[in-house]
């Protein structure tokens, strides 16, 4: 099985031009899940498991892969749907991912393909579930449904680790009454992960909006810079401290709106923080490529806060200010 993810690491070359390939998978059922094969080591028939006491319910223990070990999760049940019986592990398949340098395994009925899409090709949840549910995008392959999950809500919800922002930036009474000054875009399809940005955010006292994709992000950077050709408001340099954008995201990724951003001469000069869980040495060289300011690993809220603190500090010395 393995085999069947033979040279991923060779499609880096998809990113950066607004398309990935998607990983697509049954857990109970008829309905088709995906996930990005950029995440995916490798999918394996479902190895021994040793259970694990105390653990979250839906880890239903570790397992060594390789000489590795790692967490196995039952993607049903973390999903609130009909649990694999441990009996039937064996006949399930294993999903291993890497988010962030962490591997884990995912428990699946079956794996169906691996598809090439565009991002603008797969569409984001219904608004009025996008907080409430494990989903970042929809989308069609062969005329089928194809729901993509929040692995990162998940992981999130099992490890029970979420990334708050230290006491040393919540207290500090100095970065407030700067952070007041500055306002920052954001732009992330996962709930979870926009739920951190925006804690981070108003801890610094910063104002912000944070959309679900980067199309959005973009129209809404067009827009700004619109009012200011007509002389309604500052250029947009100056009202926007910096765009933090997931990479991974429906309609368009952050690679492209980058891509984007430094095309516009209304825009061109805006800092950007490419904010992923994605592994692997190729994000510096697209980061580089693309025109991003910098990379950052997701669920690492000092090292963002720090990030936004550096910027609030250099233009405030350089005596501009956006906001």
């Amino acid at each position: 099985m393995s085999s069947f993810l033979k040279g991923v690491d060779q499609r880096t070359s998809l990113a950066g031009m607004n398309r990935m390939e998607l990983l697509l998978f049954t857990i109970r059922g008829a309905q088709l899940f995906g996930i990005n094969v950029f995440k995916v080591r490798e999918v394996i028939r479902t190895p021994k498991i040793s259970p694990v006491p105390k653990a979250d319910s839906r880890i239903v223990g570790v397992a060594d892969i390789r000489g590795q070990t790692m967490p196995m999760i039952d993607l049903a049940m973390a999903l609130d749907l009909e649990p694999i019986a441990p009996e039937n592990y064996s006949e399930s398949l294993t999903i291993v991912t890497e988010f962030n340098s962490s591997i884990q395994g995912f428990l699946v009925e079956d794996v169906d393909r691996i598809v090439h899409l565009r991002w603008e090709d797969i569409l984001p949840p219904p608004e009025t579930l996008q907080n409430i549910n494990y989903l970042t995008g929809i989308t069609r392959a062969q005329d089928q449904i194809v729901e993509i999950v929040d692995v990162e809500k998940v992981l999130v919800e099992v490890s029970g680790n979420r990334s708050e922002i230290s006491e040393e930036y919540v207290s500090n009474t100095e970065i407030k009454t700067k952070g007041k000054n500055f306002f920052v875009l954001g732009a992330d399809d996962s709930a979870v992960a926009r739920s951190q940005l925006k804690n981070i955010l108003e801890n610094l006292g910063i104002s912000f909006k944070i959309v679900n994709n980067g199309k959005r992000a973009l129209e809404l950077l067009q827009g700004w810079a619109d009012e200011a050709d007509h002389g309604n408001a500052l250029p947009v340099s100056k009202r926007v401290l910096m765009v933090i954008s997931d990479i991974e995201m429906p309609e368009m990724d952050g690679y492209t709106l980058t891509s984007s951003i430094r095309k516009d001469d209304r825009l061109k000069d805006l800092y950007v923080v490419l904010n992923s869980s994605l592994s692997g040495g190729f994000n510096d060289k697209l980061t580089e490529k693309v025109g991003a300011n910098v990379f950052i690993s997701k669920w690492h809220a000092d090292q963002l806060a720090k990030i936004i603190v550096a910027r609030i500090d250099a233009i405030s010395e350089s005596g501009s200010k956006a906001g």
